[in-house]
């Protein structure tokens, strides 16, 4: 007999018994819809991490071992030298070398009080740091720049002017675009001026950071030891960061964490896969004398094995295809509730879960309908014949 006939009877059993037939494909549905859309969840969290802090991916950064902190008013009573920071642009050339000022103060907006971080730059090196949303870079020691969320919680415009307190005042000639979470600095809730500015107001005596931006990602291992060498001979005089070994650490920590609710996911598809074992177990046995029937006019043991199966396929393709469609509505939902963001559920590499979900869900079925078919191939016809 033809496959195309024990399917034709495979898909009779399934619309007979229909109730049950349901339940099986619903829990397929289930689990195939939690799968993919926890999968798409996690892809996109990870995916958007690595957005924000990719601007720092390709960042050494070096700071002094013992720094305490930040100071409000001031720096940090550990510094970097300048002739520590011309050892690490020795050390590192050709790449990039930004040394930063950094502090704290009180600040006023107009009659409004606030407070912020503020950043001191050379000005050429501002804009191999930081992106300018609008306005213009610093080139004076009058101006000053606001990052973006400083800018918009204190209503900062182009030619605004804000005091420092017991520094004087500066005019905003520029607001930054939002850098997000990173490692080095973040200018975001604070404001950047000149180093020169920076100088004349708190008199630092060192620099707080150094920041290396290295050109090639495949030599950044051999930056931060050429830094260690230079400056860490004989004491460690500066804590120097990896910031690509961070990163990679943390979407190292993202994608467990996406595996991990993807495996519970798969638990649904466990108790799905136990449902259909149940339920093709009840087939068999409704079914015995009609097994012995089609044994005794030539069916062979591998065609009854296959009408089986492929009941259990169409039950597991039924479940998986709704449920591959309701897990792209899933992970939509989720990355709205979730992220505020559907863009990086159309990635390849967030709707390929649902292509796992549905070969998880098929899958599933056919090894929870392998037993049941074998167990109906291996009934004796004559014994068959004889059951009531």
């Amino acid at each position: 007999m033809q496959s195309a006939v024990f399917f034709d009877f495979a898909k009779r059993n399934v619309k007979i018994h229909w109730v049950r037939s349901l339940l099986a494909v619903l829990g397929i549905i289930i689990g195939v819809v939690t799968i993919s859309s926890m999968g798409i969840l996690g892809n996109s969290l990870v995916l958007s991490i690595s957005d924000s802090l990719s601007t720092v991916g390709d960042t050494v950064i070096v700071s002094p071992h013992t720094g305490s902190g930040v100071r409000m008013g001031g720096t940090t009573s550990d510094s970097i030298s300048e002739r520590d920071v011309e050892q690490i642009r020795r050390a590192v050339a050709p790449d990039v070398t930004i040394p930063v000022y950094s502090g704290g103060s009180r600040m006023k907006v107009g009659t409004e009080d606030t407070a912020g971080v503020i950043y001191g730059l050379k000005p050429d090196d501002i804009p191999i740091l930081l992106d300018l949303k609008e306005g213009s870079y610093i080139r004076g020691a009058s101006g000053a720049m606001a990052g973006e969320r400083f800018a918009e919680e204190n209503n900062l415009k182009i030619g605004s002017r804000i005091t420092i307190a017991d520094k004087g005042s500066l005019r905003i000639v520029g607001i930054l675009k939002e850098r997000g979470m990173g490692f080095d600095i973040n200018p975001d809730y604070g404001i950047v001026v000149e180093d020169k500015w920076f100088e004349q107001a708190y008199d630092p005596a060192g620099y707080d950071l150094v920041i290396v931006k290295v050109k090639d990602l495949g030599t950044i291992a051999a930056v931060k030891e050429a830094i260690e060498k230079k400056l860490n001979r004989r004491d460690t005089i500066v804590d120097v960061i990896d910031t690509k070994a961070i990163l990679e650490t943390i979407l190292d920590a993202f994608g467990r964490i996406t595996t991990f609710t993807t495996a519970i996911g798969g638990i649904s598809l466990i108790v799905a896969g136990v449902s259909i074992l149940n339920i093709m177990m009840m087939s068999v046995t409704e079914r015995i004398r009609e097994i012995g029937i089609m044994r005794s006019i030539g069916t062979q043991r591998k065609e009854v094995m296959k009408m089986f199966l492929f009941e259990a396929f169409i039950l597991g393709l039924i479940g998986s295809s709704i449920g591959g469609l309701l897990s792209f509505i899933g992970g939509y939902a989720v990355s709205i509730v979730m992220l505020e963001s559907t863009q990086y559920l159309f990635v390849p590499s967030s709707l390929v879960y649902i292509l796992y979900g549905m070969a998880f869900g098929i899958g599933t079925s056919m090894l929870s309908g392998f037993y049941p078919a074998w167990k109906a191939s291996e009934l004796n016809p004559i014994e068959a014949l004889r059951h009531d």
